[in-house]
């Protein structure tokens, strides 16, 4: 936490998916690639490795750090130099993404995890990466999606849209972090309608 304390606010992306998924080789390679062509600084929590095994390509290593085993997410994700979680979008992690006000990076791992991915970003608090047609991520996509949240008008506007969703969740309920589902699914489906008037109008004006 006191290298957290040392980047600036929004500058680190955290890296997590979830205590069931392991990372392959190849998805930790894709990755790393990701984090050294966005330029990010980052903290990573990898399960199921020793520490020996994880090795990040030269132009990765120095800028953030690699926590093997149990990290502890939540105080992660509520420091101010976090703008970003690289996330599988189990619900528990978006959750916590939401009650803490940080934007995803979506990269869903299975068929559920598809659609909740859809509807976080219909809600505009996540970047979905553009997954390969025969499976798995590419580095140069997740760089990109890493790149859009941190930086420009694009990473402004998705930390003020969850910082929005956050707070009105917070004023509902003090137990809003678990419900984050509902309110999201209202959202998404409040934006549906709305596109869906608009199309109509066009149709008929």
């Amino acid at each position: 936490m006191r290298w957290l304390g040392e980047q600036e606010e929004h500058s680190i992306v955290y890296i997590s998916f979830g205590s069931e998924y392991f990372l392959s080789d190849k998805e930790i390679s894709e990755l790393a690639k990701g984090l050294e062509i966005s330029g990010a600084g980052f903290v990573w929590a990898i399960r199921g490795r020793e520490e020996a095994e994880v090795v990040l390509p030269e132009g990765v290593r120095g800028r953030g750090r690699v926590v093997v085993g149990w990290a502890s997410q939540e105080r992660i994700l509520r420091h101010p130099s976090v703008g970003g979680f690289v996330s599988h979008c189990g619900w528990s992690s978006v959750n916590e993404s939401v009650y803490y006000g940080v934007p995803v990076v979506g990269m869903p791992v299975n068929a559920n995890m598809f659609v909740d991915v859809k509807m976080l970003a219909e809600t505009g608090v996540c970047v979905e990466v553009e997954g390969e047609e025969e499976g798995g991520f590419k580095g140069e996509e997740i760089g990109k999606a890493i790149d859009a949240v941190l930086r420009g008008e694009r990473g402004e506007g998705l930390r003020r849209r969850m910082k929005e969703v956050s707070e009105k969740m917070k004023m509902e309920d003090e137990a809003a972090i678990h419900q984050v589902a509902d309110h999201l699914w209202q959202l998404c489906c409040k934006r549906e309608r709305e596109r869906d008037i608009i199309c109509v109008l066009c149709i008929f004006f």
